[in-house]
């Protein structure tokens, strides 16, 4: 069996590390490693060892046993319920870790399976350039397990059908007598009958034959809000895996993914695109017709324009999400010279190379040269 790995570096973060930053580490690696989305043959494994961290990391006095005393600060059949012990509740916690169970001196009983959330689930989505710029409602298909809507989740026929466990009454737990080194001493487990929940079914759910829920496929619309970027979430509640013991559904977080667009790039809320313009276009400046994600747009060349000038059309970007104001679109000029030249037109160039070096001043060669001089 493999050895146990430290919990802060299973989830990559410091022993100092806020609740935040443990909720945050843990949602990036449960998606990474979800089976769902990981097919590779250690992912179950590490999802599983991801979980386990999460699950004493975010519980402030599990974390406080294992800074204090490691694996064993959680663990039964360790030597954590020495933490914190005082007068007969220390003195219980010690018998605990010892025998399993409650030494019977007092203290409040504790019960182990009451309503829990489920797990949240985790998806990747893949959408158009143009659907994240404008926003879409995306129908999916989904797997769930649903409450069941007869019981409600609660696996029994009628609410008066679940009664207080007739084993335990009602404490989740029942009395045992063990023969230690001390001699006989009452101890204290999980009642088989309820499995801890001090709820006990009379008679079954008639739908789900007690299980609580149903198994169904189910479409989901997703909205799409416009200016959504790759990498950003969205949340769908109650979709993810189903609750423990009528608790309810975790969520369902569904990663986007924008797919690139063949002319158009993104930088945050502004649109970039590359235009050809042509040397003549470029000296003498011009009006040209560019597109946009909103359709053509007329805009203006300045004469003397550069390669590489980025010219701005406003307003014809995307929405900021966080702030709603509407990005631009930012237009790099790329002088492009002809390579196919009619005869007129290399007449005209050739007159226009003589009277340049007729003039009497420095060339852009001549002046760039000197750079190196």
């Amino acid at each position: 069996m493999a050895e146990k790995r430290d919990y802060y570096e299973v989830l990559g973060v410091s022993k100092g590390a806020s609740d935040d930053e443990i909720k945050r580490a843990y949602r990036k690696l449960a998606k990474k490693y979800h089976p769902d989305l990981n097919k590779e043959p250690d992912a179950a494994e590490k999802f599983k060892e991801v979980n386990e961290a999460y699950e004493i990391l975010s519980d402030p006095q599990k974390r406080q046993n294992y800074d204090q005393f490691g694996f064993a600060g959680n663990d039964p059949n360790g030597f954590g319920g020495f933490s914190g012990a005082s007068g007969f509740g220390g003195f219980d916690d010690i018998f605990s870790s010892f025998f399993g169970g409650s030494s019977g001196f007092g203290g409040q009983t504790r019960s182990s399976r009451g309503p829990q959330k489920g797990n949240d689930r985790f998806m990747r989505m893949s959408v158009s350039f143009m659907d994240a710029c404008f926003g879409k409602t995306e129908t999916i298909n989904l797997t769930v397990d649903e409450p069941c809507p007869h019981c409600h989740g609660t696996g029994a026929e009628t609410p008066n059908d679940v009664v207080t466990c007739p084993d335990c009454h009602g404490t989740g737990v029942v009395d045992m007598i063990q023969s230690t080194m001390f001699g006989r001493i009452r101890t204290q487990s999980e009642c088989p009958k309820c499995h801890g929940s001090g709820k006990y079914v009379r008679k079954a759910c008639h739908v789900c034959n007690g299980t609580g829920y149903e198994r169904k496929r189910t479409s989901v619309d997703v909205k799409l809000p416009a200016g959504i970027s790759s990498g950003q979430q969205l949340r769908v509640a109650g979709k993810g895996e189903r609750g423990v013991n009528g608790g309810p559904n975790g969520d369902l977080y569904i990663e986007v993914n924008v797919e690139p667009h063949k002319y158009f790039t993104r930088n945050g809320k502004d649109i970039l695109l590359d235009i050809p313009v042509s040397a003549v276009d470029a000296t003498l400046g011009t009006t040209i017709e560019v597109p946009t994600i909103y359709g053509d747009v007329s805009m203006k060349i300045p004469a003397g324009t550069q390669d590489g000038a980025r010219l701005r059309l406003k307003g014809k970007g995307v929405v900021d999400l966080r702030s709603g104001k509407q990005g631009d679109q930012l237009c790099t000029v790329r002088i492009k010279v002809d390579t196919d030249l009619t005869r007129k037109e290399k007449e005209l160039y050739k007159q226009l190379q003589d009277l340049q070096n007729n003039v009497k001043s420095e060339s852009i060669w001549d002046k760039f040269r000197k750079q190196f001089s």
